[in-house]
């Protein structure tokens, strides 16, 4: 069930309807229900992996809280990483990992046997496990109190907004919520207006932006060695453009979800492609994943409180685990790997940047100088993405050689790009619906508001000729409808 389709079209209302009329103290345990339904509708099999990380995950919280030994506590959280990250691993990365060592025996000439075994990934399996772990890891360190309520527990962990896709929620703000559940005053106009509204918002980037610059991008990377620099230049930004509407879509959507039951998600993007250098783009892009492996991973390892040449090892081990996060195959360690890159050449090179720019007498606050810097990572993280989308190390290579090499400037005039999938009329649409996110995304970066809040300041007339032209262009140029294959959000892969 996803959320452009019609069974969450019908599903959603009749959880509303049913949590708005519940008795208060039974909406935790109704909300707890319809998300395991929900996560159901995928894979009634896969509950079971659910089940098992919320079981696990609560039991430890509960006995490293009960136990104040220190060696015991130690045990027990091992003994839970081990058991979530191991399934993790099996279901995940046990055929990469097979498939990895018998390429490198093979190197060495050692007869290797390849492995039948194949398993469908559970769909949001990292998502929930690294949210039910950060949970224990913050009991551990005494962040917040262990919950002694399983139900209240495995709500929080299984919240069907955020459930298979994000934003991986904190225990000290979802989870608080959900033990005052029974306490909130659930119907609240703003609150109900401006849920639907972000909605409305995610579902339009998503089927109106995103799954149409799909078929430009996959018609691209389906035929690299046939396409000169313009369209492999245009496949490739469009690939920004569509994973950032994907994603951005979804999590604006599960926001908008849980903001009409009365519940507040963290914001998961905030103008990332606005950003002035790689690590703005980290504090901008997909804000719940990289501050886990700030908090998690990064911190632990030593952060940046040691020596210069350690920081940059950590760097580097938490972009390639985070790239490893997004999927079993090299090209995400690659892309994590050259983000990390990104991030210790910004560092190394930051006081020569500075002399220079003082001996050349740039004026760093201006608009010219900012938007240098914007189009400079704009490149920057276009050509990761590159890696990140394409099926092998070996074509994401070519292609970038390709993009280079192969000039084509005719192609811009000659309406070669209207036939990469989306002929002019299709192409008109994604360019004017792209203007429109880029009109969003400037009153965001410049007034710090959500499209609600900026709407919320209009004259009634405008606000709703506003919220009526999404709803009217995601129902007359939204992607749907029997030739069209609804493609599922990017990241529930992942």
């Amino acid at each position: 069930m996803i959320f452009n389709s019609v069974d969450f079209l019908v599903f959603f209302p009749i959880v509303i309807l049913l949590y708005f009329l519940v008795p208060r103290k039974m909406r935790y345990i109704w909300l707890l229900a319809a998300s395991i339904c929900f996560y159901m509708c995928w894979n009634v099999k896969y509950v079971i992996l659910l089940l098992v990380s919320i079981l696990t995950t609560w039991l430890a919280g509960f006995l490293i809280q009960k136990y104040k030994n220190t060696a015991v506590r130690k045990w027990i959280l091992a003994t839970c990483l081990i058991v979530n990250i191991g399934i993790l691993f099996f279901f995940k990365y046990f055929d990469f990992f097979l498939d990895s060592l018998n390429k490198v025996l093979g190197k060495v000439g050692i007869q290797t046997v390849e492995s039948s075994f194949s398993v469908l990934l559970p769909v949001g399996i990292s998502f929930y496990t690294f949210q039910a772990l950060g949970y224990i890891i913050d009991v551990y360190k005494g962040k917040i109190d262990a919950e002694k309520n399983p139900l209240r527990y495995a709500l929080f962990v299984s919240f069907f907004p955020q459930l298979v896709a994000g934003p991986i929620e904190r225990s000290e703000n979802l989870l608080k919520q959900v033990r005052n559940v029974d306490k909130m005053k659930i119907y609240n106009y703003e609150n109900v207006t401006n849920g639907l509204t972000l909605m409305v918002w995610g579902l339009f980037i998503k089927m109106v932006i995103a799954d149409r610059v799909a078929i430009l991008v996959n018609t691209v990377f389906d035929g690299v060695y046939l396409y000169g620099t313009v369209a492999l230049v245009a496949g490739a930004v469009g690939f920004a453009l569509q994973i950032y509407c994907d994603f951005m879509g979804y999590s604006t959507i599960a926001v908008g979800a849980a903001r009409v039951m009365g519940f507040t998600l963290m914001e998961n993007f905030e103008t990332p492609y606005l950003a002035t250098s790689i690590s703005d783009f980290w504090r901008r892009w997909h804000i719940s994943l990289s501050t886990w492996f700030r908090d998690y991973v990064y911190i632990p390892l030593g952060g940046n409180r040691c020596s210069r040449i350690r920081k940059y090892f950590n760097l580097m081990v938490t972009f390639c685990v985070s790239g490893l996060w997004h999927g079993a195959n090299w090209t995400y360690v690659f892309w994590g790997f050259l983000h990390g890159i990104y991030q210790v050449i910004g560092d190394i090179t930051k006081p020569f940047r500075k002399i220079l720019c003082e001996k050349t007498q740039a004026k760093t606050e201006s608009f010219s100088f900012k938007l240098a810097q914007v189009v400079g990572t704009f490149v920057l993280v276009d050509i990761a993405w590159i890696f990140f989308r394409a099926n092998s190390l070996k074509v994401a290579v070519d292609y970038c050689i390709r993009m280079f090499t192969k000039w084509d400037p005719w192609s811009l005039f000659n309406g070669e790009l209207y036939n990469l999938g989306l002929d002019r009329f299709e192409f008109n649409i994604l360019m004017v619906s792209t203007i429109v996110l880029v009109l969003a995304d400037l009153i965001r970066y410049c007034k710090k508001q959500l499209i609600t809040e900026f709407l919320g300041e209009q004259c009634i007339w405008f606000r709703w000729a506003v919220i009526f032209l999404l709803i009217f262009g995601t129902i007359i140029y939204g992607m749907y409808g029997i030739q069209f294959e609804s493609s599922q959000f990017i990241y529930f892969q992942f």
